[in-house]
């Protein structure tokens, strides 16, 4: 049991790195909290610095979910009920309020989307889809991510119910990490 409390703990440690930062200042000299949206994540990696740093900070970013529910579930399939979401949880909240950044980090999508392609994989490449739809229709990935944000726990209830409740509380938390975008999209002046 220390073991599996000890990788909670790891997996927010993981969460924590802040993938934007270190791929911004040792590929490109950029502080990319200081550059376009002062954000950590893809969307603005791509805006500041283009689309194979906004793609490999995605992918990084996304895996940092993944990697650590994928080995909760292996390491302790017969572990707790929920354990595993509690471990997607950890990275999560580690990579919107990092330690490493004084409690600043990125809003939390890719991340989000690696722990529920972990343990629900069929809602999450549906709600995944949704997004792509929406970020070409619209060009605007905080709008994309809002929806994907309403939808998930309605797919995971009706193809993967035992995950509802971690695409609630992701969810919440994004849409917390979201709050600015929320008021520039209702004043239509997001980017």
């Amino acid at each position: 049991m220390l073991l599996a409390t000890c990788w909670i703990l790891i997996s927010w440690l993981i969460g924590a790195f802040p993938t934007g930062v270190v791929i911004g200042t040792l590929y490109a000299d950029v502080d990319i909290t200081a550059q376009g949206s002062g954000n950590i994540g893809a969307t603005n990696m791509n805006r500041v610095l283009g689309r194979s740093f906004g793609l490999v900070t995605l992918v990084l970013d996304l895996l940092k979910g993944f990697v650590p529910v994928l080995l909760a579930g292996l390491a302790w399939p017969d572990g707790p009920l929920g354990y595993a979401g509690l471990v997607g949880i950890a990275a999560f909240a580690g990579h919107c309020w990092s330690p490493l950044l004084d409690l600043r980090g990125g809003k939390g999508v890719a991340t989000s989307a690696g722990v529920m392609l972990a343990l629900a994989p069929l809602p999450t490449t549906l709600a995944a889809a949704v997004w792509v739809g929406v970020v070409l229709a619209t060009h605007k990935s905080s709008l994309g991510a809002l929806v994907t944000v309403a939808l998930l726990p309605i797919l995971t209830l009706w193809l993967h119910p035992g995950t509802t409740w971690v695409a609630l509380i992701l969810g919440a938390g994004i849409v917390l990490r979201h709050r600015d975008n929320l008021a520039r999209l209702r004043a239509g002046m997001e980017h």
